[in-house]
């Protein structure tokens, strides 16, 4: 992707996040929450820009860095255990909860997995095969625990009121699923996109 490209491919997903941060933060379900489980996009915007002049990423990478975003902000707005479409999955498959928050640590794995692998290609220089794989999942696997630390402090911070966010639903297990979702995506991304993913590595004449 030509900078130019890769520039009006960010101006899009500029204007669709700033949509979709008014429409999900008219009126949360509660604002703290709503702040929270947004912020990873309201970092990466800016970062986004500042690298664009270094870095254009691959057109997938940007499009499921843009899907990504929206997840965040849907979850934001009702909190991950409220979330409408998670409540009709659940009542389809006759679920004991809310199954969004599954979604969106297995989305937590999948479009970082893309990203990360992207990175240490083009700028790592890794060479493609199973070994990149194996680090990509374990990068993913140590951002998943990072971010479970996150939620442990939140809640440490903010007593009671980190119910939303840490959106456990009453599991015991919810951190050892959390992890094995981000996992499970991620390993699900490098299986189903690798190729295409390669591909579109090629045409900005990166090696093999």
């Amino acid at each position: 992707m030509s900078e130019a490209h890769y520039r009006r491919g960010l101006v899009a997903l500029t204007l669709l996040w700033v949509i979709a941060l008014i429409a999900s933060g008219w009126q949360p379900y509660d604002r703290a929450t709503w702040l929270m489980e947004v912020a990873p996009a309201l970092i990466a915007l800016p970062i986004l820009w500042a690298s664009a002049r270094q870095l254009s990423l691959t057109g997938l990478a940007l499009s499921l860095i843009a899907l990504h975003g929206l997840v965040l902000m849907l979850g934001g707005a009702y909190t991950y255990a409220r979330v409408p479409i998670g409540f009709t999955v659940q009542e389809w498959f006759d679920l004991a909860r809310n199954p969004y928050d599954r979604f969106g640590h297995l989305m937590q794995g999948f479009v970082p997995a893309i990203v990360l692998r992207e990175l240490l290609v083009r700028i790592g220089g890794l060479k493609r095969g199973w070994l990149l794989a194996l680090l990509v999942m374990a990068c993913c696997l140590a951002v998943s625990a990072s971010y479970e630390l996150i939620e442990f402090g939140a809640a440490m911070a903010l007593g009671q009121g980190a119910d939303e966010f840490l959106g456990t639903q009453g599991d015991p297990w919810d951190t050892q699923w959390d992890m094995l979702m981000c996992l499970v995506g991620a390993a699900a991304a490098l299986a189903l996109l690798t190729r295409i993913h390669n591909r579109q590595i090629d045409r900005l004449g990166c090696p093999a």
